[in-house]
């Protein structure tokens, strides 16, 4: 856990002195969504969500990002709004293969249960494949580790100017694996969809599943709060500024 606090400080600092070294580039994406979909499972009890982010990045590939989205975990918890701090570097090895390193903080306004906690993060991207291993030494500020580790396959060329988009993750850990503590198990999520640019704009029409972790099926008070369900989710997104072409 140290080691994993440490490396998540040291990305951090790096980051934050990368991007002091050169004038960096602002962005914002601006996102509205059916449902706010983490890893299988809904955290705004399959209700609409809007998100928003501000990302500074610079081309050596250091990045800062904040992140926010409205959020309902149900009776339980009190917290209405998640916000994400994170760091990190990406590059590319080759013409094919690229990397991406970091850390992101997960903040959850005005909860009781302090719920707050960090992950740090390494992928490889590969052409059209994506994977990346998320690990977080105190999930959900438990007291317990976990990890995800996902793959993504996303490519175009479909009738209609549509991409695809294909995704599967794991969820592990002793956070899912102590099931005498919190009542979860390990699990598979999934999802598949269609995109589609018009304009500005960029749409995304996928079903996503976390109907492997079974205690969360359609559970939850109200009844769809932190439900892992399969469900079609539409989220349509635009990033500023604007280019001119």
């Amino acid at each position: 856990m140290t080691l994993l606090r440490s490396t998540a400080g040291t990305v951090v600092l790096l980051t934050c002195a990368g991007l002091a070294r050169a004038e960096p580039e602002l962005s914002s994406t601006i996102t509205a969504t059916s449902d706010y979909d983490f890893r299988g499972i809904t955290q705004t009890a399959q209700d609409p969500a809007i998100q928003g982010s501000l990302d500074l990045a610079l081309d050596s590939g250091a990045y800062l990002g904040i992140w926010a989205s409205n959020v309902d975990f149900g009776d339980d918890t009190a917290s209405d709004v998640e916000i994400d701090l994170l760091g990190g570097y990406s590059g590319s090895i080759n013409d094919d293969l690229g990397y991406d390193v970091g850390a992101v903080l997960y903040v959850y306004e005005d909860s009781d249960d302090d719920i707050d906690y960090m992950e740090v993060y390494g992928g490889l991207d590969y052409k059209i494949l994506s994977t990346k291993l998320w690990i977080s030494p105190d999930y959900l500020n438990s007291g317990d580790s976990a990890f995800y580790l996902e793959g993504n396959l996303e490519g175009g060329s479909l009738p209609f100017e549509l991409g695809w988009i294909v995704h599967l993750g794991y969820s592990g850990g002793e956070f899912f694996s102590d099931s005498a503590d919190n009542g979860l198990d390990e699990y598979y999520d999934w999802a598949v969809g269609l995109t589609r640019t018009f304009g500005r704009f960029d749409f995304e029409l996928k079903w996503a599943d976390g109907s492997d972790l079974d205690e969360a099926d359609g559970t939850g008070s109200p009844p769809d709060a932190n439900s892992s369900e399969g469900r079609l989710i539409l989220s349509v997104s635009t990033t500023f500024p604007w280019s001119d072409e």
